[in-house]
């Protein structure tokens, strides 16, 4: 078979239909989905997309994290395997794209090579890694953490949702403990299609991102610990008010991104109050600060500072704290080859591209630890993503999988 084309393409129709089935299946309030991992919405969707796979030709391999993986024969048995992937799990509100594009744009490749007939002499395997987003079970990447080393298996499943539920029990619970071990599988490499999940390629007009670098990010949880007393018969200078410095805080970590512009981020994004009722003060708060940057320096500096102003706002009202961190990875550099990889198939299909640093964490980030790694994205609406209005146009979407096609084939080699 000669060199692969410009007129070779996936079936665009076919990856819609597929994002709209699997979008049937958890549905949230707003039309985006709430399908979070481990839940028997996320059960049904691993049925789901197995099923699809194993029409496929695929076989499917599971291992104890949950991991899915689904192979396509190569010519050479000899050959290291080449991944594509993402998640299926989503946030609590979330839309349609974030993840499952990934996952749903590698079985497209697998689908149009088999209606090509197009052999590869290494195998391709399309994979969807468990607990991506963190929604449920902190910290995000959980499931990819423990394939590339980062976290054990132990911890992983010992982690707690807000509700007390234990995530290794909850994996059992909906079937998915695998008998694979964690990590054994070496990878040729691995490519992740994503949308954006901001701004960028939308503004500047372009249809794909080429990913170089990940954002490093730390999320920090925050404990801090006051007295619950009435709202109504305490007096002022007499609180010790644990929302107040929550609030203090809050203001602290957007200051503090501000002041390490350009290419620094920070906000609290998930926040609990106790006992949570109208009328009384507050006697503990815990919230998680999320700071991120692509440069080290700058993220240990941010990171340091929320520390310090946590501690001065705690001895400010009395109060009493602890942080803990309960996410973390270093900024990354994709692997040079795949992305030459990838803006040469973004340039040999005719699509408008640019580089682009990932503002997300991504399976791929862990995974770049073990094995030659690259992203490719595509725009999303207005760069909103954890958002049940997430949307992205079919186009979009082809283009993002016409150039994971091209890419992987280009790495997987084609047999003629």
């Amino acid at each position: 078979m000669p060199a692969p084309g410009q007129n070779l393409r996936i079936n665009p129709e076919r990856l819609w239909d597929s994002l709209m089935e699997m979008a049937r299946i958890g549905p949230g309030i707003a039309g985006g989905n709430n399908r979070q991992t481990l839940t028997d919405a996320d059960g049904e969707g691993r049925h789901l997309f197995q099923r699809w796979c194993q029409a496929a030709g695929m076989t499917m391999g599971v291992d104890t994290m949950g991991n899915m993986f689904a192979t396509r024969a190569g010519t050479d048995a000899d050959a290291l395997p080449v991944y594509m992937g993402s998640h299926l799990d989503t946030q609590p509100t979330g839309g349609k794209y974030d993840g499952v594009l990934g996952v749903l744009g590698a079985l497209e490749v697998v689908r149009t090579l088999n209606d090509l007939g197009v052999r590869t002499r290494h195998p391709i395997v399309v994979t969807n890694w468990t607990n991506e987003e963190g929604a449920r079970f902190a910290p995000a990447m959980l499931a990819s953490g423990v394939f590339a080393g980062i976290h054990t298996e132990e911890y992983a499943k010992s982690r707690k949702d807000p509700e007390g539920k234990v995530f290794g029990e909850e994996l059992a619970r909906i079937g998915w403990v695998g008998d694979e071990a964690v990590g054994a599988r070496k990878m040729h490499a691995m490519l992740e299609l994503h949308i954006e999940q901001g701004p960028i390629l939308e503004a500047e007009g372009k249809s794909i991102g080429v990913v170089t670098h990940g954002q490093g990010l730390w999320w920090l949880e925050i404990t801090l610990t006051g007295k619950d007393a009435h709202t109504g018969s305490t007096p002022m200078n007499m609180r010790v008010n644990a929302g107040l410095g929550a609030a203090r805080i809050t203001e602290r970590v957007h200051q503090i991104a501000m002041s390490h512009q350009p290419n620094a981020v920070g906000a609290v994004g998930q926040l609990f109050h106790f006992p949570n009722s109208r009328n009384v003060i507050a006697g503990k708060v815990v919230f998680t600060v999320d700071i991120r940057s692509p440069e080290q320096g700058k993220l240990d500096a941010m990171r340091g500072e929320v520390e310090r102003a946590v501690a001065a706002v705690a001895a400010e009202l009395g109060l009493g704290f602890g942080i803990e961190a309960v996410g973390h990875f270093d900024p990354v550099t994709f692997d040079p080859g795949l992305v030459k990889v990838v803006r040469g198939a973004a340039e040999k299909l005719g699509y408008s591209h640019m580089d682009i640093v990932s503002g997300a964490g991504h399976d791929a980030c862990w995974i770049n630890r073990v094995a030659p790694t690259v992203m490719v994205m595509c725009p999303c609406v207005g760069g909103l993503s954890h958002n049940e209005a997430e949307e992205i146009s079919p186009e979009w979407a082809a283009a993002g999988t016409d150039v994971l096609l091209h890419a992987v084939l280009d790495v997987a080699g084609v047999v003629g």
